[in-house]
């Protein structure tokens, strides 16, 4: 009977190992807070459309200050310049439930770099454990940028979360990639218009 070598485990490979199984309860999505994909295994129609470019005049008279089209549908936002020059288009995270989903227009009245968070009152009733303030920083709910929508509690804001993006996991705002929310908040100013479909 032949025997079977042993195993050898480098020190580097048992760290590695075991960092990784320690780290997947901290990957897990937390109840209720992000649509969670289902059977794989099924057949799902797939949203072809969501990545395709779009012309603005359908949705604005002009582009007077620039323009962002979020299309909660296919989640994505759709940016163009005042000049023409520039057209952007981003993939977003957009809010978990109808009700707590808002259409029309709005525009930019505020631009922050490095915002800090609170809770809104309704927020603090569906979870009051959460805090009631959270500083600017990797912890922060809004990423490292955020446009204020002329609609109160409504942003267009960064995540650190990336697995939110292409999801219903918002409370009512529309996140992106902290890297897209940091190019979208230098193209955009004070007065761009925005739509949310």
């Amino acid at each position: 009977m032949s025997k079977l070598p042993a195993l050898k485990v480098s020190r580097r490979a048992f760290v590695a190992g075991s960092t990784a199984v320690l780290a997947l309860p901290a990957l897990a999505q937390t109840d209720n807070t992000t649509e969670v994909e289902g059977d794989i295994s099924t057949v799902v129609r797939r949203n072809i459309s969501s990545f395709r470019s779009l012309n603005w005049e359908p949705y604005f008279s002009n582009l007077s200050n620039g323009a962002i089209l979020v299309d909660t549908t296919s989640r994505a936002l759709h940016f163009w310049s005042e000049d023409q020059s520039v057209y952007k288009l981003y993939p977003t995270s957009v809010p978990l439930t109808e009700d707590l989903t808002r259409r029309g227009r709005t525009s930019i009245i505020r631009k922050v770099e490095g915002p800090s968070w609170s809770p809104t009152p309704a927020m603090k009733v569906r979870n009051p454990e959460w805090p009631e303030f959270v500083e600017p920083g990797p912890n922060n709910p809004l990423g490292t940028h955020a446009l204020y929508l002329s609609w109160q509690y409504y942003r267009i804001h960064g995540t650190h979360d990336t697995r939110k993006i292409g999801r219903r996991s918002s409370n009512g705002c529309i996140g992106l990639y902290n890297e897209h929310i940091a190019e979208l908040y230098s193209l955009t100013k004070v007065g761009t218009q925005v739509l949310l479909i």
